[in-house]
């Protein structure tokens, strides 16, 4: 059973009925509960679908389970920090893009050995210890002398010691969903590099911090658990705990006649201003050495943008003049490392220096770039 687009219409295969859009199709459906499967493997695109799913599907009438995985991301919770969160300047040199989900909760790392589930109900049913029931009774279906099992804070520990899911949710006004993470055969090595912040030790914030924890891959303690298998396997069991008899459905989430405004969806998450600039206010207060000198460098960041800069630097090391010149072009700036770097050399360009002073103000921009 496999959901296809035809022109303007989205046609299930095997049926010669139209319906215009998802929601539609699962009215006519009549099933109290869903399993749908992504077919996307785009973070944003995926997102994207779980909140069109949360605006648009009757959840009053039926739960929906969606599957997904991801290429390498790293996902930051609504309210969280990204620089307090994770190696910004890493996942820029290995291509890893940064996502924020609308849900609450910490930051997680996704590569394609990690399944995603999000399980979507009605606000009244929303039940996360039997969500992660269903979770942790497929792991034990498969082998049933494995040590899982659910945590006071909805996360799933191997062994009692090892995380191997975390949970997130958003609750709207009638509807709700939960997510949560499970590691097959997730790249470690990338994990724990790209989750350690480079820059967390200077920086001030009320931002919703990660708790970390000892991860471990299911794929380690038995090679036959593989993210299909899982994901089968999961499947199965939520249809068995709510007493469903739902097929799992193919989706394709960049079809906008499928699912009317999904794309303008994608493209607000991959905004500067929502990844970014729905941080909550930090600062930044550090030293910097340059040239031997000890530079002070305190920052407010509000919306993602520089609010205020300061430098305090010895005046026969710089004038205090060009110091003041400098911080007054990163004030109202993205605290960004590009456009950092543009309005330096912008400033370089259209301020008259000489040489020596010129190298000193290259070497501390270079300075206030490496926190950002």
């Amino acid at each position: 059973m496999i959901l296809r687009l035809s022109s303007r219409a989205c046609v299930l295969s095997g049926s010669a009925r139209l319906k215009s859009t998802l929601s539609t199709f699962f009215d006519e459906m009549g099933k109290a509960g869903i399993i749908l499967k992504s077919a996307s493997t785009g973070i944003f695109e995926n997102l994207a679908l779980e909140d069109w799913i949360h605006d648009h599907v009757d959840l009053q009438n039926r739960s929906v389970l969606l599957l997904w995985r991801n290429s390498p991301v790293v996902v930051i919770g609504r309210h969280q920090n990204p620089w307090q969160e994770c190696n910004l300047p890493l996942m820029r040199r290995l291509g890893i893009p940064l996502a924020r989900r609308r849900s609450g909760g910490g930051t997680v790392y996704h590569d394609f050995g990690n399944i995603n589930m999000t399980f979507f109900t009605s606000k009244k049913k929303y039940d996360r210890h039997r969500n992660l029931k269903v979770v942790t009774s497929a792991l034990k279906t498969l082998r049933p002398d494995l040590d899982v099992a659910a945590t006071d804070r909805f996360d799933i520990l191997l062994n009692g010691h090892h995380k191997i899911s975390g949970t997130a949710a958003k609750l709207g006004r009638t509807s709700a969903y939960h997510h949560c993470t499970l590691l097959c055969s997730v790249d470690r090595s990338v994990l724990s590099s790209v989750l350690k912040s480079n820059t967390s030790e200077v920086i001030k914030s009320n931002a919703t911090p990660s708790v970390p924890s000892p991860v471990r891959n299911l794929l380690d303690v038995d090679p036959t658990l593989d993210s299909n298998t899982i994901m089968d396997a999961i499947a199965s069991q939520y249809n068995n705990e709510f007493g469903f008899d739902s097929p799992v459905i193919p989706v394709d989430p960049t079809h906008e006649y499928l699912m009317p405004g999904i794309h303008k969806m994608a493209q607000d998450l991959q905004t500067w201003e929502w990844i970014y600039g729905r941080t909550p206010k930090f600062s930044v207060c550090t030293s910097l050495v340059v040239d031997d000198v000890n530079i002070k460098l305190d920052m407010d960041i509000k919306n993602g943008a520089v609010e205020q800069c300061a430098v305090k630097i010895p005046e026969d090391w710089l004038p205090s003049e060009m110091v003041n010149e400098f911080t007054s072009t990163l004030n109202g700036s993205k605290y960004c490392p590009n456009e950092a770097a543009v309005l330096m050399a912008a400033f370089m360009r259209t301020h008259s220096m000489t040489g020596d002073v010129a190298e000193k103000i290259h070497r501390l921009c270079a300075g206030v770039v490496s926190v950002m």
